[in-house]
């Protein structure tokens, strides 16, 4: 096989963590025998066809240490979904520059440009090695215990709702906060990891693993706002009726759409304005208030899990190992060990590419609107060794005097 040069672009939604994997690649990559040049591809696939490439074997080792504890991704994304003409395109620039490892950084779309890539190139007989390495804050990709990204939103959204808690214990009322996750709602679950006390927030959680009924939403807010006074609502972009129709395009007269045709459910706060309103109109309280997280959960800096970095290098540099040493394409993937430690695979392409994972079951409460302990415990020690903690005052109340 043809070693020389070597190819890392980072693909789709930026994450706090996806540099780790891209520097993991290139510092590892520099230690093979045998590797002249390591390339990295401006905004992913559509940087490879343009032939927009960085020359990463000229950036020093301190430089990329820094650049890989920043968040989002410092060779640029895109949001390009590759057919297989565009992978033919892919291909034709690979093999035009002699690259002979191809490294491709992203979810569950980049994993199924890494398998149609790696197909024309067999069918081609061109000696390419292909490696799909994960990235998702979604945390859909399956073959995973979880993937980099995740743990550090996860973190962020966790410390996010405790802090909304706060604020709405202070002032009490209705807070409804959206939170990334068009099928999948592992992100909108890590809510319930800033709880400390029984009647913390969020008290309410809908996850688009299960069938969102407005009327149903409607009364548990109301039993809620009875029982505290007060009630914090986590809700993902991507809650469903039952006919599988976003809760977004049912109650919304205009809706956005994204590249691919879908409903545009992030960078709106549209759902959490229109739950409001709901509420608003059909319970008659007054203080209701909503929040969408939109972007912010992807590349928070300052807001990042220590699990999720060490593992997202982790992955880069078991992707080079792997790509030298298994003499096969594939996807690496994380698998659990023990309480907490993590293992990696290198998993068939097909096994991955294009497939979405959702919750489990086990991992989701039997009334649909919390999280069980399975989960608390699945999620809490990839979130980090440092969680910040919230404390109250104990109630020592005072005898009145005049009533």
């Amino acid at each position: 096989m043809a070693i020389g040069k070597v190819l890392v672009a980072q693909g789709g939604g930026p994450t706090a963590v996806i540099n780790q994997s891209m520097v993991g690649v290139v510092l590892e990559a520099r230690r093979q025998r045998g590797v002249d040049l390591v390339y990295g591809a401006r905004h992913g696939v559509r940087g490879i066809v343009n032939e927009d490439f960085f020359d990463l074997t000229q950036e020093t080792s301190h430089n990329l240490e820094l650049v890989a504890g920043t968040p989002s991704s410092a060779l640029g994304s895109t949001r390009d979904k590759p057919d297989l003409k565009y992978c033919q395109e892919i291909f034709k620039v690979l093999q035009a520059h002699g690259i002979g490892h191809f490294f491709y950084i992203g979810g569950n779309d980049s994993s199924d440009t890494v398998r149609i890539v790696s197909e024309e190139a067999a069918k081609a007989g061109y000696p390419l090695r292909s490696i799909h390495i994960p990235k998702t804050i979604d945390n859909d990709l399956v073959g995973n215990d979880h993937t980099p990204g995740f743990p550090s939103a996860a973190r962020f959204v966790a410390q996010a709702f405790a802090g909304a808690n706060l604020d709405n214990a202070a002032l009490p009322g209705v807070y409804v906060a959206v939170v990334m996750g068009r099928h999948a709602g592992f992100l909108t679950a890590a809510s319930a990891l800033g709880k400390k006390f029984p009647d913390d927030g969020p008290h309410l959680i809908y996850l688009p693993e299960r069938t969102f009924v407005l009327e149903r939403f409607l009364a548990d807010v109301k039993a809620t706002y009875e029982r505290h006074g007060r009630c914090v609502i986590a809700v993902s972009e991507g809650i469903h009726d039952g006919s599988g129709q976003a809760i977004l395009a049912r109650l919304a007269k205009e809706k956005e759409h994204d590249a691919h045709g879908n409903v545009q459910l992030s960078g709106t706060g549209a759902l959490a304005d229109l739950l409001c309103e709901e509420i608003k109109g059909k319970l008659g309280i007054k203080r209701v208030r909503g929040d969408t997280f939109g972007y912010l959960q992807r590349s928070f800096i300052g807001c990042v899990s220590d699990v999720d970095q060490r593992e997202a290098r982790e992955v880069g540099e078991k992707a080079v190992q792997f790509a030298f040493t298994k003499g096969r394409d594939g996807s690496v993937a994380i698998k659990r060990t023990g309480y907490y430690s993590a293992d990696y695979e290198l998993l068939p392409l097909a096994d991955v590419a294009g497939k979405t994972r959702t919750m489990e079951d086990e991992f989701i409460s039997a009334g649909g609107t919390d999280v069980t302990d399975a989960f608390r415990l699945y999620l809490r020690p990839l979130l980090g060794s440092d969680m910040p903690d919230a404390f109250r005052l104990r109630p020592n109340p005072v005898p009145k005097v005049l009533r």
